[in-house]
C-alpha cells in the first residue's frame, strides 16, 4: 500500500462522478486502499477496527481480506481486526451527495450506513451530530460482530488448515454477548462497577 494514501472524497458518496468530470452518474463507490480495485455500489468491503484508519480524512476501505492484511504491517498495527460492510447503493450515494450540496443533515438508510469516517456523511455540524449518534447506536446493535475476524480465521487456519465461514463470527459474537451479560450481572451482585475474570 502506498504510504501517502490520499483521503477519500466525500466518504458517503462515490469515488468519482464519471469519466473526466463529465457530470455522468458515478460508476463505482470507492477504490480499495491497498490495490486500488474499484468497489462497486452495494458490494462487500472491509474496514479496519483501528480508529485511526476510520477517521474523516482517512477512511480506509479494502476490497478483500487479503488487502486488509497487507495494510496491517504497513501501519504497524499490533492488534487489528477486519469488519465486513456493504457499500451504499448508487441511489443512496447520489441522495447523500445531493443532501450534502443542500446542507441537509439526514440519516442515511441502513444500506448506506458505514463505519465512522469510512461511509458517514458530515456536510455540516448538524450532520456530524447525526453521525455520532448513528455510530453509538450501531455499537449497541445486537448484530454487531464482537470478535476479531482475521484473528479467528487465522487461528483456525493455523490449527487445522481449514477455512472459516463468515457466519461463524455471528455465533461467536453471540457467545461473547451471552457470557458478558452474565458476567455483568455477577459484578453487579457483588457491588462492583468493574467486570473481572472471576465474574465469568
Amino acid at each position: 500500500m502506498e504510504s501517502g494514501t490520499q483521503p477519500p472524497s466525500s466518504p458517503g458518496s462515490s469515488g468519482r462522478s464519471g469519466p473526466s468530470g463529465s457530470g455522468l452518474p458515478p460508476t463505482y463507490w470507492r477504490k480499495c486502499t491497498t490495490c486500488k480495485k474499484l468497489i462497486g455500489f452495494g458490494k462487500r468491503y472491509w474496514i479496519c477496527s483501528v480508529s485511526t484508519c476510520n477517521r474523516q480524512r482517512t477512511g480506509l476501505v479494502f476490497c478483500d481480506i487479503r488487502c486488509f492484511d497487507a495494510h496491517v504491517p504497513v501501519l504497524n498495527h499490533r492488534d487489528a481486526g477486519a469488519f465486513e460492510r456493504v457499500a451504499p447503493t448508487q441511489a443512496d450515494a447520489l441522495a447523500a451527495l445531493a443532501s450534502a450540496s443542500l446542507g441537509v443533515a439526514s440519516v442515511m438508510p441502513q444500506s448506506a450506513q458505514l463505519s465512522p469516517g469510512a461511509g458517514t456523511l458530515a456536510p455540516s455540524s448538524g450532520a456530524s451530530l447525526v453521525t455520532r449518534k448513528s455510530v453509538a447506536a450501531q455499537a449497541s446493535d445486537e448484530d454487531e460482530i464482537l470478535v476479531v475476524v482475521s484473528k479467528v480465521k487465522g487461528y483456525i487456519r493455523v490449527r487445522s488448515g481449514m477455512n472459516t465461514s463468515d457466519s461463524v463470527m455471528d455465533v461467536l459474537s453471540q457467545f461473547v454477548r451471552k457470557y458478558s451479560d452474565r458476567a455483568i450481572e455477577n459484578a453487579k451482585k457483588r457491588g462492583r462497577q468493574t467486570v473481572f475474570d472471576q465474574d465469568f
